[in-house]
């Protein structure tokens, strides 16, 4: 059941844009990441740790070599806002300028899934407040670090993630709905915020995406054999186009916003859900 769409990249419409993003060792961030580069973009991807940077560079660095631009990687804890603060810092003396930031940093914390046998009351409070933390704060300090720079050159495009568990309550997940509505907020706010202040240039956007099969997530939604699991039966019969997403399938609403072609675009939340978050079931 999992799709295998591609969508065609749009070559040369980020060309000369310096891209961060954070969380670009995860499957989201490092795809989103990709997207970019097959745009023209030169992307800083950012992760927590030395080994999986590596590794997501082996793989991005023949992307960027094709389109003759480039793909460098940073360690940095996004919750560590010292460490955020230098490492925007060593960005903006290589680099000069950040056109696009795309806060991909997140997820669920083990132990903070609340099963459906399980009393909220009961919920592991430290699991509940990292989940909170690494999905709200780890994008919170990036935004106020890099959207500093985006305020001095007065431009740039900034792309939080939100999640469907923000639209409508999703069981279990009670922590991550609560940041990732906090990540709507967010983004409202410093949308009108940055506009108002720094001028029209400087944008900020959300995506929400639906249902993709991942790493955090498959166990929930596949059984051990590959066939669909109850939850999953459940994702897709509120879901128009009847099927999860691919995570490509993310990109092309990207690299849009990251794009002149979105100049009247700020404060907008835009869905990535193959209709979930429209249709009530029914």
């Amino acid at each position: 059941m999992e799709n295998e769409v591609r969508t065609t990249p749009v070559q040369g419409m980020l060309r000369e844009k310096i891209a961060v993003v954070t969380g670009g060792t995860g499957v989201l961030g490092s795809n989103v990441a990709e997207g970019l580069l097959q745009a023209g973009a030169t992307v800083i991807i950012v992760g927590s740790r030395q080994a999986t940077v590596d590794a997501a560079l082996e793989r991005l660095r023949p992307v960027a070599a094709a389109q003759a631009t480039a793909v460098e990687g940073r360690v940095c804890n996004v919750l560590d806002h010292a460490a955020i603060v230098a490492l925007t810092a060593d960005i903006e003396t290589t680099f000069k300028r950040v056109d696009i930031l795309v806060n991909a940093a997140g997820g669920n914390v083990p132990g903070a899934t609340i099963m459906d046998d399980q009393h909220v009351y009961d919920c592991d409070i430290d699991a509940l407040r990292r989940v909170v933390d690494l999905n709200l704060w780890g994008t919170v300090y990036p935004c106020l670090t890099f959207g500093r720079i985006m305020a001095q050159q007065g431009s740039g495009s900034i792309i939080n993630v939100s999640s469907m568990a923000a639209y409508d309550a999703l069981s279990r997940v009670m922590g991550y709905a609560i940041a990732k509505e906090g990540v709507i907020a967010l983004t409202k706010w410093l949308a009108q915020d940055f506009a108002r202040k720094y001028g029209e240039r400087i944008r900020v956007n959300a995506i929400a995406p639906g249902f993709f099969i991942g790493e955090q997530n498959r166990a929930a939604l596949l059984n051990p054999d590959g066939s669909l699991t109850e939850r999953s039966h459940k994702v897709l019969a509120k879901t128009p186009m009847g099927r999860f997403g691919h995570i490509s399938e993310l990109n092309g609403i990207v690299r849009f916003l990251c794009s002149d072609e979105a100049s009247f675009v700020t404060g907008t939340v835009i869905p990535v859900d193959g209709g979930f978050s429209s249709f009530s079931g029914v």
